[in-house]
């Protein structure tokens, strides 16, 4: 882990944030050698699944594989 101190890190904030989140190593802020902040890459993003993503939200009540009855059957009634 980089150890950096807090006025070289000031000056240079912006470019070291974007060399963590490229390499992913943390970086240790340090004020007159005692440490101040820990810097660290984001955790990696979720991946967004569409498939599957209703799982869980449907009850089937009943038979769902059978056909109805013909008396159930509007369109034969008229």
């Amino acid at each position: 882990m980089e150890t950096i101190a807090i006025s070289k890190f000031k000056a240079t904030c912006l470019s070291l944030l974007e060399r963590v989140k490229k390499t992913g190593q943390p970086l240790l802020v340090t004020k007159r050698g005692e440490p101040v902040a820990l810097v660290t890459p984001p955790p990696p993003p979720k991946e967004k699944i569409s498939f599957g993503c209703m799982k869980d939200t449907i009850i089937i009540e009943g038979d769902i594989i059978s056909p109805l009855p013909e008396a159930d059957w509007e369109v034969l009634s008229s």
